[in-house]
């Protein structure tokens, strides 16, 4: 299931309480959603990384008072009645069994011993699966019963529109656009690989690192050495900065790239930098001179990073004659 897919049906899952559990490959962004579709409820988020407990961690401390024993819960167990939120356990199935045990009470019965859970928290958990190659430990039946199981995959659509929210480096998403396959791969690795998360990483490096010599060996540390060599080859050939400012300042009449990975890093550099003056305007002129499928990214892309470019003319006109191909 891909991540908006996900975010579309946890929602409804956390309104009706009952225990969630998110499947998936490491570094494909499972912690990241659940921070979204919690933070987009108003509600607190307790991440707790399961596989750091032990399994006394849950009940708490004992202390005496009159006489008798009592428990002190965590601190990270809400204890606020009137408080709204989402206990989440994060690396669950890493935890060993003896921790996986000791949630049995807690996500079915809401409560630990004498803890009780307040009515408007809800339980989440995630875990990576054992084929990919992850530290994990199988989930006891009793414990797994007590969750619906939902699948979490990479998704190269939902990763472009989340990469240019977050203004990852426009070569990355123009590589990726050409070579989705890539976005996440986990064959024949033991270090460095391919994810969604090595990507922004590496996307990072890139800004930091500009044009170092050794950014080569960075992007085989980052995202593995089949994918670097492509990018690097990809990097080497794929339209300058020059070329792209040469196009802005005659987008009516410059000529435009042919390859579609230089039409994917074109659209790249536009959204990335399109809060410099006349970019927008620039890129109003292309819609009409790119193919229908990259003018239809590129206004998706800017309008998710500047929503007045509707206001464009050229925008307003593009969208009445191809806005059905937008949804």
């Amino acid at each position: 299931m891909k991540p908006s897919r996900v975010k579309e049906v946890l929602g409804p899952l956390l309104e009706s309480r009952w225990p969630v559990f998110l499947w998936g490959p490491p570094g494909v962004g499972k912690s990241s959603v659940v921070h979204q579709v919690v933070k987009t409820r108003g509600w607190v988020l307790r991440d707790v990384r399961a596989s750091l407990l032990d399994p006394t961690d849950l009940r708490g401390i004992p202390y005496v008072e009159n006489g008798q024993a009592n428990w002190a819960p965590p601190s990270f167990l809400p204890s606020d009645p009137d408080s709204e939120g989402v206990l989440f356990f994060d690396e669950l199935n890493a935890a060993p069994p003896l921790v996986q045990a000791s949630l049995y009470q807690l996500t079915l019965d809401r409560r630990i011993g004498e803890y009780v859970l307040p009515e408007g928290w809800r339980i989440m958990a995630a875990g990576n699966r054992s084929e990919d190659r992850s530290v994990v430990f199988r989930m006891p039946n009793a414990l797994a019963n007590r969750f619906t199981h939902l699948d979490f995959e990479a998704d190269y659509d939902d990763w472009r529109s989340w990469a240019v929210e977050r203004e990852v480096h426009p070569l990355v998403t123009g590589f990726l656009g050409m070579r989705r396959e890539l976005l996440f791969k986990m064959e024949n690795s033991e270090r460095a690989f391919p994810t969604p998360r090595s990507w922004e990483i590496f996307s990072d490096h890139m800004k930091t690192l500009g044009q170092v010599p050794l950014l080569e060996e960075v992007a085989v540390g980052t995202v593995g050495e089949g994918a670097a060599m492509e990018f690097m080859g990809f990097r080497q050939n794929a339209i300058t900065e020059k070329q792209v400012n040469l196009i802005l300042k005659d987008p009516q009449n410059e000529m435009l790239p042919k390859k579609l990975g230089d039409q994917y890093a074109l659209i790249s550099h536009l959204w990335s930098r399109s809060s410099e003056k006349g970019v927008r305007t620039g890129a109003g002129h292309l819609l009409s001179r790119l193919p229908v499928e990259m003018s239809v990214l590129l206004v998706r892309d800017l309008l998710k990073v500047h929503p007045a470019f509707v206001a464009d003319p050229r925008c307003s006109e593009f969208l009445r004659e191809h806005g059905e191909l937008l949804n």
